[in-house]
């Protein structure tokens, strides 16, 4: 019920709008009436905003009975987006309206209320009437407000503002503009006199208190709290090909289509995405296959008038689909939405759930959404995005603290219009909530930095107030209006370019400014699904013309990518540690099972315990909130990476990172690159560097790791970033000046230079600052550090992080791997907002990782250091003399030889070597005094070593009692004497360079000293970056040097390449062509019939182009006695509505086993679909008597022979019936006079029709029933993919596109991967170039891998375009060739050069000119087939 207090009109208008209040606003209507402050929490689509407006309405109502309203303000509605402005005004209008009707119907005076819509798309006209005439009820934005604020005209209109109302809070009180917002509050409650009542309004809101507070200042609030939660219909939507760390673009046309199937079943569509270039990207796809004028793109960077324009579009039913981004995210009000689509993961639990309310937007709809991950990570993300949702989770709202940059602008806004006492402007700006313990220190800091300029040393011609200190005064300088007018908000400044469209001048949204920098003229690029030219870039501006379709390049646009909050972190732990304890209890298909149960669509379920279970398998365990793995390995080129795996989202991980960086940059004395992404942060070292990767996790320490982030973000791009805006914010840089915008270049040269006055150590050069940089206490710099500390990153949270790991809450698990794990390629490939560094993109260090296969069933081998590969290392790294010089150059390599070594030759780690004229070299060597032999008498018991005469004073300064001879002393030169450490490590290195993998144990023993002298040389060469402790070893202290190392990864990597190496498209063809001997016609038919099972092609192909050409001695008795003993069986495929409805030389037909007609033909034929009389009169015979002979069926039916021959080809075409032998096909397609020329030389014979028996097909075969066994699913898939696997050898998704008869290729790779489990096929990657698992049967691969003879010449082949091995444009570049029967293809070793469509020989480029010969010489010339005769004379 309506509250009693309400005006009649106001009843009865809203009982004929609505059957009934909704539970929030019965709640919201008691607690307004009150006269308290409100704050409504409720969701999307409950009715929140009118219950805020119907109680402002009727008061307004009210008073217009007593008397005129008074031309001010009343009601003050502020809203975060300007489309959102325009959206509630408009539905504004119908109450006002209604109400006004209600009245004239009641015999009562109109009402006259006024409301209007004021943002910065407001015309300056409308702007001069309100002045002049102030709307009743106004609705705004926060920039607008302060704006208003901060005029003449304005404050006059708000001065009696009774009613406040915020809406979508959530989107403001977490970001600087919420601060903003607050602050232009105090100050309307100052303006005001009486404080307006104030009223929030949000679906997603927690804590829900601490919103109270930011609504209210932290005074007492009412609070409606329905809850968020809803009932939503929400699915994962996957691809069928599976997901990798980047996506392909086969892949991204899988989601074209799925994306346009959806848009095809709904009235409306809205696509979220998370980027504007990806917005783009896909509306230009839609368009191509919807039509343009079905979808476009909506964000930020277009037009006002493009968003107003696509945003009706939507609601009239115009357009199908918009794709978005957060620009549509609020409650703009688009009509009726049927399905929400969104492309990855949102990064919020808050954020999901306000875009698929989107959907079903209205009282009792059910919101509908889709998500579609964008790789492996995604889907883990989204997995448990979902899960979260459904168990109410929320993303905690986290209030910026008193941002001194925004408070600096409020105090210049507030001074410009009034002075102020120094305490009580403090008193009014600090009831603020995010300032409600600003001290009044700051504050004064904050006065003294707009009193001074910004700095003493620039001078007060920058300050834009005046400081009384004596008196505790304020007022505002000459310029500070203007400045605070033209340069107001709290919106950061990308630097776009504006777009303006030529001739006309329209503005039709704006560039990334480094993409416009990058275009020159005449280039063509895309902006809201339209394609334009660029004529001239000037100055901030891109004059454009229309390019009328052209093909279009997508823009991009640079921005921080919002971190994942940290509640969908804590989700991300919580799943992957729940699939890491149910693998460790059951299998992968248990697992499988049991998440479907739980609601997960099966095949996400598939592909994420796919992905989980192999990152287990590569590195032991899974990374969680609460285990970190460590990942260290090598690239190709010798560098090293070390991969942190912790998912804490990015704005810790960011924070981790940098400070690592730091860390190591101190110790390697190396600008190391790094990146950070919500799991995974990797460092990436040069081939000089080494580290104990168990020590990484104690390099950095609770207590001073804030001062070493510090130091580090000074460095970082992000310090830079935040320093121009906090500037620009703190009205110290301008925007604009007289009314003109300033240029970026400009802007940035203002910001460089007061940081040059300000904080002159951030720009000073690195040589003449000695230690950290000193940090001044200035409000902009504090403030730009905190941002980068909060915000950009979290330092609380790595603080906290660190504590738990120094106490061992924190499990630690270190790992050296081949190279990187699946876990590891998503960081490996990311983009530049993930990076710590100012480094460019092609020149990271991880763009030299290998690029290898992405086959997750590999991934239990990423640990195993190949022992071949040891070896081979420590046998190459092993001196092997050819004479005596190169023994005395092995001999200063290695530092010295031991008596086993000198001996044998070999090392004392197991390298080969041999001897056999060692000793004579060693003889005549001694003889020239460069080597001497080395006697160590320790414990009874003598040693013997020969070094080169070269390094005898390092071995003296470690054994000095040592015995040698001879004596070479007196020929060295003289030089200072070696210390025992340094001696030590030297040699040391030199032994290590020939040893490959040496434990400490055999250097000790191979030094004569004890285990401790070792490993602390062992450190130093560790610290130097030349040794490596490895790990995961089944010998302890095992080390090697870092080269060697890194070769023995290399040498491990490319043995498993070369065990899973992918061979080209191009062999593949060469394999397909040779798999089904088409070089030779070398097949037998039963082989042919095999391969060829289950294709379906026309009818007159089938002998001549197929089984002809695979079988040298093929005849037509050879098909048909198959046929007549029972072994196969053809049928018409179904029919596609439009084609021929009788059989023609063109007509499908697929040949298969007569046994496999269940699976090749799950359903029946439906005899209702047969229109035509004479053959439903054969159809009938047929269900009557079963198989019929041609004849009989002539008695019987009463049909002349050319009636009954039309009734069969009708009844072939409907895939109604089929014959025990091919003849009859060939009878039907025969011209009519060569049937009667048959017929005319067989009458005496009484032979004239073709042999075998008509019948329904599939009869006896198909299961009619409903109650049909559950397990013919399975044998329809096993049949169907043993015959592809027979027909390609290798079956993936890109092979079997030209396949007409299959199930969807989801449940063929369930079934495959089943297959593999049971040993039938081997799964990997054995074509390159192709997304997604492959299958390969075992007697293909050797046949697929074995190299072609060099002096074989070419292999040509012709096959018909009906042919299964016309694949190219599929599996080779190039054009397809259509399907029709004549058109013919030559084939060079497998790949087409040229091709016969229709009359018109083609040759593609590149034909070589034995190919050209061949071509007219089979293409053009046709030879007859010798089958022709047998089928004339059947």
């Amino acid at each position: 019920m309506l509250p009693s207090t309400f005006h009649q009109a106001v009843h009865q208008w809203f009982e004929n709008a609505f059957a009934k209040p909704t539970p929030v606003q019965s709640a919201a209507w008691a607690e307004i009436n009150s006269g308290q402050r409100v704050l409504i929490a409720a969701p999307t689509g409950s009715g929140k905003t009118l219950a805020a407006f119907l109680c402002a309405i009727n008061d307004l109502v009210q008073q217009s009975r007593q008397s005129a309203l008074e031309d001010r303000v009343h009601v003050l509605y502020v809203s975060p987006l300007k489309a959102l402005s325009n959206d509630i005004e408009r539905n504004l209008q119908a109450p006002l309206e209604g109400i006004a009707e209600e009245l004239e119907t009641l015999g009562d005076s109109p009402h006259h209320i006024r409301a209007a819509v004021r943002t910065g798309d407001t015309p300056p006209g409308e702007r001069a009437k309100m002045s002049k005439r102030p709307p009743h009820i106004l609705v705004t934005t926060p920039e607008s407000l302060y704006l208003l604020l901060t005029s003449v005209s304005g404050r006059n209109m708000l001065a009696g503002v009774g009613t406040l109302i915020v809406d979508e809070i959530h989107a403001l009180a977490a970001n600087k503009r919420g601060s903003h917002l607050a602050l232009s509050l105090a100050r309307l409650d100052a303006l005001c006199g009486v404080p307006p009542a104030r009223i929030g309004l949000s679906a997603t809101q927690k804590p829900i208190k601490r919103i109270a507070d930011y609504l209210c200042g932290g005074l007492d609030c009412a609070i409606v709290d329905t809850g968020h939660k809803r009932r939503m219909d929400i699915s994962l939507e996957l691809p069928d090909s599976p997901l990798s760390p980047v996506m392909a673009n086969e892949v991204w046309e899988e989601l074209y289509e799925r994306l346009v199937t959806y848009i095809q079943e709904h009235h409306t569509t809205i696509i979220f995405v998370n980027t504007r270039r990806l917005a783009e990207r896909i509306a230009r796809h839609l368009a191509e296959r919807l039509g343009e004028d079905a979808v476009t793109a909506h964000h930020g960077s277009l037009s006002r008038k493009h968003r107003l324009e696509a945003e009706q579009a939507l609601k009239s039913g115009q357009l199908k689909a918009l794709v978005a981004t957060a620009s549509l995210e609020l409650g703009i009000d688009i009509g009726h939405v049927d399905l929400v689509c969104q492309m990855g993961t949102p990064g919020s639990i808050s954020a999901l759930l306000q875009r698929i309310g989107r959907s079903g937007h209205t009282v009792g709809e059910t919101p509908k959404g889709r998500l579609f991950p964008l790789s492996r990570d995604d889907l883990v993300e989204c997995v448990a995005l979902q899960r979260a949702l459904e168990s109410g989770e929320l993303d905690a709202i986290v209030i910026p603290h008193a941002p001194l940059d925004v408070l600096a602008q409020q105090i210049v806004a507030e001074l410009a219009v009034r002075d102020w006492q120094v305490q009580d402007l403090y008193h009014v700006l600090s009831a603020a909530w995010p300032y409600h313990d600003l001290r009044l220190e700051q504050f004064l800091a904050v006065v003294r930095m707009l009193a001074d300029g910004y700095s003493t040393r620039r001078g007060r011609r920058s300050a834009l107030v005046f400081y009384d200190a004596i008196n505790g005064k304020l007022r505002g300088r000459p310029a500070a209006r203007l400045t605070a007018l033209q340069n107001g908000g709290a919106i950061p400044d990308h630097f776009d370019y504006e777009v303006i469209m030529l001739p006309q001048g329209h503005r039709i949204g704006t560039l990334n400014e480094d993409f416009a920098f990058e275009s020159v003229p005449g280039d063509i690029f895309q902006l809201g699904n339209t394609s334009y030219r660029m004529l001239k870039i000037e100055q901030g501006r891109v004059l454009v013309e229309d390019a009328h379709g052209q093909p279009p390049t997508i823009p991009f646009w640079f921005g921080d990518r919002p971190g994942r909050s940290d509640e969908l972190s804590v989700a991300v732990s919580s799943l992957r540690n729940e699939i890491e304890k149910l693998l460790k209890e059951h299998n992968a298909t248990t697992v499988i099972e049991k998440l479907c149960e739980d609601g997960l669509t099966r095949v996400a379920a598939v592909q994420l315990v796919e992905y989980l279970h192999a990152s287990i398998q590569a590195l032991g365990c899974m990374p969680t909130q609460d285990k970190i793995i460590m990942e260290r390995f090598f690239d190709d080129s010798g560098d090293m990476h070390l991969v942190i795996h912790a998912p804490l989202g990015s704005r810790l991980m960011r924070a981790w990172g940098l400070a690592l960086r730091k860390r190591f940059c101190r110790q390697f004395n190396f600008e190391l690159q790094a990146s950070a992404l919500e799991d995974s942060l990797i460092l990436s070292l040069g081939e000089t560097h080494s580290f104990e990767i168990a020590d990484v996790a104690a390099y950095l320490k609770t207590e001073t790791v804030r001062d070493v982030l510090i130091q580090a973000l000074l460095d970082a791009p992000m310090f830079e970033l935040r320093w121009r805006w906090n500037a620009t914010i703190a009205l110290a840089v301008q925007r604009m000046r007289n009314g003109k915008k300033i240029p970026p270049q400009w802007q940035r040269n203002q910001a460089e230079d007061l940081v040059a006055v300000v904080f002159p150590d951030q720009i000073a050069c690195f040589e003449n600052i000695r230690g950290s940089r000193e940090i001044p206490d200035h409000p902009l710099v504090n403030q730009t550090i905190d941002d980068c500390l909060t915000d950009t990153m979290d330092i609380e949270g790595l603080e906290k992080l660190l504590t738990r790991m120094a106490s061992g809450d924190i499990e630690i698990v270190c790992l050296d791997l081949v190279g990187p794990s699946p876990l590891s390629r998503e960081i490996i490939n990311a983009r530049p907002y993930a990076f710590l560094d100012d480094g460019e993109a092609e020149n990271r260090r991880t763009r030299a990782i290998g690029n290898d296969p992405d086959d997750l069933s590999s991934a239990s081998t990423l640990r195993i250091i190949s022992v071949e590969a040891r070896a081979q290392v420590r046998d190459e790294a092993w001196i092997q003399p050819r004479n005596a010089d190169e023994l005395h150059d092995g001999l200063l390599q290695l530092g010295f030889l031991t008596r086993a070594e000198y001996s044998s030759g070999n090392s004392s780690c197991g390298a080969a070597g041999s001897s056999g004229q060692w000793g004579t070299w060693f003889k005549a060597l001694a003889e020239d005094f460069r080597v001497c032999s080395i006697s160590l008498r320790q414990a009874e018991e003598e040693t013997n070593w020969w070094v080169a005469s070269e390094r005898l004073p390092e071995w003296l300064a470690i054994h000095p009692q040592s015995g040698f001879s001879p004596d070479p002393t007196r020929l060295l030169p003289d030089g200072p004497v070696a210390e025992r450490e340094t001696a030590l490590v030297g040699l040391l290195r030199s032994r290590m360079s020939g040893m490959g993998p040496v434990s400490r144990a055999q250097l000790a023993t191979d030094f004569c000293l004890d285990e401790d002298s070792i490993q602390g040389a062992l450190l130093s060469l560790q610290n130097e970056g030349f040794a490596i402790l490895m790990q995961n070893q089944e010998a302890k202290h095992l080390w090697c040097e870092r080269r060697l190392l890194a070769r023995i990864h290399r040498y491990s990597r490319e043995q498993r390449r070369r065990a899973v190496k992918p061979v080209s498209p191009a062999a593949y063809m060469n394999f397909l062509v040779n798999w089904h001997a088409m070089d030779d016609a070398g097949s037998n038919i039963d082989q042919a019939l095999s391969q060829l099972q289950g294709w379906s092609a026309p009818a007159v192909m089938w002998e001549h182009n197929l089984l002809g050409a695979r079988c040298k001695d093929y005849s037509p008795e050879q098909l048909d006695q198959r046929f007549l003993s029972g072994q196969i069986a053809w049928f018409r495929p179904s029919s596609i509505p439009g084609q021929s409805s009788t059989i023609v030389s063109a007509t499908p037909l697929a040949i298969i086993p007569r046994a496999h007609m269940p699976q090749w033909m799950p359903d029946p034929p439906d005899p209702d679909a047969v229109s035509d009389t004479l053959a439903r009169k054969v159809l009938h015979l047929l269900e009557k008597h079963g198989a019929m002979f041609t004849s009989d069926i002539e008695q019987q039916s009463g049909l002349l022979r050319p009636q009954l021959e039309q009734a069969l080809k009708t009844l072939i075409a409907a895939g109604a019936v089929t014959s025990d032998a091919f003849s009859p096909v060939r009878w039907l397609l025969r011209p009519e006079a060569q049937k009667l020329r048959r017929s005319r030389r067989a009458k005496g014979q009484g032979v004239n029709l073709p042999v075998g028996r008509w019948s329904i097909t599939g009869t006896g075969f198909v299961a009619h029933s409903a109650g049909a066994p559950s397990h013919t699913g399975q044998q329809r898939l096993a049949v169907i993919c043993q015959s592809l696997l027979r027909r390609y050898g290798v079956v993936f998704r890109a092979v079997v596109q030209r396949e007409t008869l299959l199930p969807p290729w989801r449940e063929l790779l369930n079934y495959l991967r089943r297959m593999e489990d049971r040993g039938e096929v081997r799964g990997g990657r054995f074509v390159d170039g192709f997304s997604g698992e492959q299958f390969a049967l075992p007697e293909a691969l050797g046949l697929l891998r074995q190299p072609k003879a060099e002096n074989d010449g070419p292999v040509f082949s012709v096959i018909s375009a009906c042919d299964p091995l016309n694949l190219g444009g599929l599996i080779v570049p190039g054009v397809k060739t259509p399907s029709v029967t004549g058109n013919r293809i030559l084939l060079e070793n497998g790949l087409p050069v040229a091709r016969m469509v229709g009359e018109e020989l083609q040759e593609f480029d590149s034909i070589s000119a034995e190919a050209t010969r061949e071509a007219k010489k089979r293409l053009l010339v046709v030879r007859p087939w010798s089958g022709f005769r047998a089928i004339r004379r059947n």
